[in-house]
Order: structure tokens, then C-alpha cells, then sequence
């Protein structure tokens, strides 16, 4: 039996999209420059395929004990995306990726940076004394606390104790009623 000509279509289309994409349309390659560093593209990748086709009956629709082929429509067409994303730099100092697109990288951004703005601040109060006056001020706001507790305490025990002391009243009254 012959090939369907939509087979043709889809195998063409499919064996074209396997050549454009390859590792390097990603990870691209690598360029290095003068000093040393070396810079690869990272991209994104998309692509999409459609194909579709339809056969048309011919005038002669009692005879279909021919094995000639029917006329044939069809069409397929593909479309290849390609986004750099960003830049990898590998250079003496480290490496380090840099995002095209920023916004979408700020949680990144701020792990980076959250370690070095903890140690400047803790510079920062430690020269200028802060940093034993909020201890002090938070061991004696821990007493305080405790303190208030300790009263609360006292308050609901007597509070208790209190109500403890009007239902015993009420039940002795319930009993001379009884009697």
C-alpha cells in the first residue's frame, strides 16, 4: 500500500524541527573574552507543529473498486521560538548569572544580598552601641512580660477561688431550703 501524502507532510516538518533544535540552541556556546572570562547564552526554547490534510471524493462515487488515489489537500507548518533568558559568566572571581528579564529574579536577588545587608547591620549597631541597648531593652521587656503573668496568675486564682466560694455559699443555701 502506498505512503498517505499527509505522511510526507509530517515526516518533512518533523525531520526540519529535529535539525534546527540541538543542545547549543539552549546552552549556547561559549565565548570568552580577553581577560580570561567566559560567557555562554542560556535561551528559551519553543516550538509548535500542525499539520492537517483532507480528501476529496472524486465524480464517480459508484465506483470505488479502483485503487486509484483520491485527490488530496493538505498542509503542515511548524514555528521555532528562541529567547535568551540569560548570561552565565565564569570568570577568576566566580561565577555568576545574570537574568535578562529582572523581575522574575528578585527572590534570587535578595538571597544573594540578605547575608551581606545582616552583617552590615549588625556592624552598623554594634558601632554605634545599639546593638547591647535592644538586648537590654528585650531582657527587660521579658521581665516585664514575665512579671505580668505572675499577676494574671494571682488575679485568676482569687478570681477562682472567688467563684469557688459563691457556689459553696449557694449550694449551703440550697440545702436549708431543702430541709
Amino acid at each position: 500500500m502506498d505512503e498517505h501524502p499527509i505522511q510526507g507532510l509530517m515526516t518533512t516538518a518533523m525531520e526540519n524541527l529535529k535539525d534546527m533544535i540541538e543542545v547549543n540552541t539552549i546552552i549556547g556556546d561559549p565565548v570568552e573574552s580577553p581577560d580570561g572570562t567566559v560567557i555562554i547564552p542560556v535561551s528559551k526554547l519553543g516550538f509548535g507543529f500542525a499539520a492537517g490534510g483532507s480528501e476529496f471524493t472524486s465524480g464517480d462515487q459508484g465506483d470505488s473498486s479502483g485503487g486509484e488515489s483520491l485527490p488530496f489537500g493538505g498542509g503542515s507548518g511548524g514555528g521555532v521560538s528562541i529567547t535568551p533568558i540569560a548570561f552565565l559568566i565564569i570568570s577568576q572571581k566566580g561565577m555568576k548569572m545574570i537574568h535578562l528579564d529582572e523581575s522574575t529574579h528578585i527572590y534570587e536577588k535578595m538571597m544573594d544580598v540578605a547575608p551581606k545587608a545582616v552583617d552590615k547591620i549588625q556592624q552598623l549597631l554594634k558601632e554605634s552601641g545599639l546593638q547591647e541597648k535592644i538586648k537590654q531593652q528585650s531582657k527587660s521587656n521579658n521581665d516585664d512580660e514575665a512579671k505580668k503573668q505572675e499577676k494574671d496568675k494571682k488575679r485568676q486564682g482569687k478570681q477562682d477561688r472567688k467563684q469557688n466560694d459563691q457556689q459553696s455559699d449557694e449550694e449551703e443555701d440550697g440545702l436549708q431550703y431543702d430541709i
